[in-house]
C-alpha cells in the first residue's frame, strides 16, 4: 500500500500577469551633477499580478488593466520631478501603476534600466527592481 503525501492546497487566486517590457522614456534622474543637468534614457519593465480570468472568458478591456494607460503613466513619471536616486523612481512608478490598477492588481514588480550610468566600467545598464504589493 502505497503512501501518498496530501495534494498541496492552490491559492484562490491565480499568478497570472500582465507583463511590459522596454518602456522608454527620458527624464532627469541622478545624484551626480552631470545627471541632474540634461535627460538620460531609461527603460522599464513592469509585471503586474492581476486574475485574468474574467478577461480572458469576456474579451472585454473593461475586465483587465488597460496596459496602454499604464505604459503612459510610466513615461509621464519618468520625465516627472527629478529624482536622486532609482530605487525612489521605481517607488513612485510602483505608487502610480498600482493606482491605476486599483483593486485588480496584487502586486506590481517594476524594474528601472538607466541606460547610461555615470560610471567607469563599459556596461549596458544600471537598475534598480522592487515589489509592491
Amino acid at each position: 500500500m502505497s503512501m501518498r503525501a496530501p495534494l498541496e492546497t492552490v491559492s484562490e487566486r491565480p499568478a497570472d500577469r500582465i507583463e511590459l517590457r522596454g518602456i522608454r522614456a527620458l527624464g532627469v534622474h541622478g545624484v551626480l551633477p552631470e545627471e541632474q543637468q540634461r535627460a538620460q534614457p531609461f527603460t522599464i519593465d513592469l509585471d503586474l499580478t492581476v486574475d485574468l480570468r474574467a478577461a480572458g472568458a469576456s474579451d472585454d478591456l473593461s475586465d483587465t488593466i488597460h496596459y496602454g494607460d499604464v505604459a503612459d503613466a510610466v513615461v509621464t513619471e519618468v520625465a516627472g520631478p527629478s529624482a536622486a536616486l532609482l530605487e525612489r523612481l521605481a517607488e513612485r512608478i510602483a505608487t502610480r501603476v498600482l493606482t491605476i490598477a486599483g483593486s485588480r492588481a496584487t502586486s506590481v514588480t517594476v524594474t528601472v534600466h538607466k541606460l547610461r550610468p555615470p560610471v567607469a566600467a563599459d556596461m549596458v545598464s544600471a537598475g534598480v527592481r522592487v515589489t509592491r504589493p
